[in-house]
């Protein structure tokens, strides 16, 4: 039988796609319509297939949900609606098909299927404790009616049968928690990220450790980037954090840091094996790389205005915008989902991007996150987000944090996102940025040999060490 395991793994997918920037992505909870037409749950009886006037109720809910989806899909800019609900009749679905095929709108299943009466308590335990449809209830209670709740749900039970009557659907079956999968017809790049999504996210408990390296020598400079090695506090604090780990007793724990140097320091003073992750590099600062925020703010005022402007779609000439932080630290977040006990030490950028994930925060918010030095954060996610516990070492450290600056104006230069990157966007420790070819508009020949230019609007000064003219473009943002 179908059993509600999905709302701990939807919610992994909704964060997952709110992170990896998947703007056009709404989903259509039925339990918020339902909840919103019967203002009070009483008991499982709602849910009985004989209860007449609430199968009413229910089907309507599930006809005006679907006529937001249209609204969503057709008026609105929606790309991918994700109908969450149970759906568990082949009635229910027939429905939905019949409304797809009617609209031109492609169809991918997800059913979560369980026989495990340990996983089952645990998911209730877990989900349902906390759920809307139980304020004020105690747990006991919750598992008593949720297990009420199933039975009804089995009365009418109609799985997905990807060898016969459902051959030809787009599907896949999620078969206790994540032991097995079954794949069906995946026609597209949406629907194969999907697959890859779900057998990634596993519904398991496990908190996740994430702290900035020890105080660089950078640090107490006020230098951006670069790879400096540990200040005296910074090696102090490596040393409090072997402490910490022994205190906590995390004998288990896995150890992830970046290929720099202050994280590679921190971890070695743990006394345990640690993985070295390039993905988990500070952000690429380009030629802002080892300058102060007054130093570029001097030699490079348009673009010190314009990061003000848009922080997060701000990208360095020759580095890295958030943006693409975010897309490079994708895989990072899939291995955090399939782990046990982590331990990253990482870097303030790297840092932001991933507790944006665990705390479902936006792209207005994330650059702005505030990430301390010579502090660990414990994130523990559950069903309806994610518990934190912030634990301060005791050892002090300079203030790398800058707050969200007053807006000015840009005087009529573009937004940053048109720049585009003509360096490779994953951070490296070599101090000579790799040209590679990239389009700009229709302004680039791929037979050329030299990297594409920039508008020059973005320089005050050539880059150092960039050979290619700086030739002025016009860049047409009009259609």
């Amino acid at each position: 039988f179908k059993l509600e395991l999905k709302h701990s793994r939807i919610n992994r997918i909704h964060l997952l796609c709110s992170f990896i920037n998947f703007k056009f992505l709404f989903f259509f909870n039925l339990g918020v319509y339902r909840r919103k037409a019967v203002r009070a749950y009483k008991s499982y009886d709602f849910f009985k297939h004989d209860n007449e006037e609430a199968m009413k109720i229910r089907k309507q809910c599930a006809l005006v949900a679907l006529q937001d989806v249209k609204a969503y899909l057709n008026d609105e800019g929606g790309q991918i609606a994700v109908f969450d609900a149970t759906n568990t009749t082949r009635e229910r679905r027939e429905l939905i098909l019949n409304f797809a095929n009617d609209n031109a709108y492609k169809v991918f299943f997800v059913e979560s299927l369980c026989d495990d009466p340990d996983v089952i308590a645990e998911n209730i335990m877990e989900v349902k404790v906390s759920s809307p449809d139980y304020p004020e209830s105690g747990s006991d209670s919750v598992m008593e009616d949720f297990l009420k709740r199933i039975e009804c749900y089995k009365v009418t039970y109609q799985p997905l049968d990807p060898d016969d009557h459902d051959k030809n659907l787009s599907l896949i079956q999620v078969i206790n928690v994540g032991r097995r999968f079954l794949v069906n017809r995946v026609q597209d790049y949406i629907q194969s990220k999907i697959v890859y999504y779900l057998m990634n996210i596993h519904v398991h408990s496990h908190s996740i450790y994430i702290c900035r390296h020890g105080e660089s020598l950078h640090n107490v400079e006020g230098l951006l980037g670069g790879d400096s090695e540990l200040s005296e506090r910074g090696k102090q604090f490596a040393a409090a954090l072997r402490g910490f780990i022994e205190e906590h007793k995390l004998s288990d724990l896995k150890v992830w840091t970046s290929q720099l140097r202050r994280t590679i320091q921190t971890a070695e003073e743990l006394g345990v094996h640690y993985e070295q992750w390039k993905i988990l590099n500070e952000i690429d600062a380009g030629v802002c790389e080892e300058m102060s925020y007054k130093m570029i703010e001097e030699k490079y005022p348009k673009e010190f205005v314009m990061r003000d402007q848009n922080k997060y779609l701000y990208r360095y000439p020759g580095g890295e915008s958030y943006q693409d932080l975010v897309q490079r630290l994708e895989p990072v977040i899939m291995e955090l989902e399939r782990q046990g006990n982590v331990l990253v030490i990482c870097h303030q950028a790297v840092m932001r991007c991933l507790l944006a994930y665990f705390l479902d925060k936006g792209a207005d918010d994330l650059p702005y996150l505030k990430c301390p030095l010579h502090t660990v954060l414990k994130l523990t996610p559950v069903a309806y987000g994610c518990n934190v516990d912030k634990f301060d070492l005791g050892v002090e450290a300079v203030n790398t944090h800058r707050d969200r600056p007053l807006v000015s104006s840009t005087d009529g230069m573009p937004p940053p996102f048109l720049r585009r990157n003509s360096f490779t966007p994953l951070s490296s420790q070599d101090q000579i940025k790799r040209p590679r070819l990239y389009s700009v508009g229709s302004q680039f020949n791929a037979r050329t040999s030299h990297a594409p230019v920039l508008p020059s609007m973005h320089f005050s000064e050539a880059p150092e060490g960039v050979d290619s003219p700086q030739i002025k473009v016009s860049v047409n943002t009009e259609e």
